[in-house]
């Protein structure tokens, strides 16, 4: 199976909206954020592994204790993810902190202050 076929979007797809409602309604870990969201999913094409991109809004230490949340109940979770989804093997999650939200708004508060100051020095 090639890493961008069909069954493996759709594999993606369906892992990665069983997460977010386990994430969503299962974890009762305090370290897991309440607002954490599952970005992305990418199953091997073996279907054995599974990294989880996660986003946490809030401060560097509330996406440090998400991640150690997430990842000392990635046995729960991966039991409730087999529960839910009738696939032959279910992957070992790895979690990881996507990074991507948190720089695009610091590129869009950039440009935004850029834009401003170019108006200022306009209007000077």
């Amino acid at each position: 199976m090639r890493k961008n076929s069909i069954k493996n979007t759709r594999v993606n797809a369906e892992v990665q909206r069983e997460l977010s409602q386990i994430l969503r309604g299962g974890i009762k870990d305090p370290r897991v954020a309440p607002m954490t969201s599952v970005v992305a999913v990418e199953v091997a094409p073996d279907l054995k592994t599974c990294k989880a991109y996660i986003s946490v809004f809030g401060d560097r230490k509330a996406q440090e204790d998400t991640l150690k949340g997430l990842q000392s109940a990635e046995r729960y979770i991966r039991r409730e993810l087999a529960r839910t989804i009738n696939m032959r093997n279910t992957p070992e999650i790895q979690f990881v902190l996507d990074q991507s939200i948190e720089y695009g708004v610091n590129m869009s508060r950039k440009i935004d202050e850029l834009t401003r100051d170019m108006k200022d020095g306009e209007e000077e």
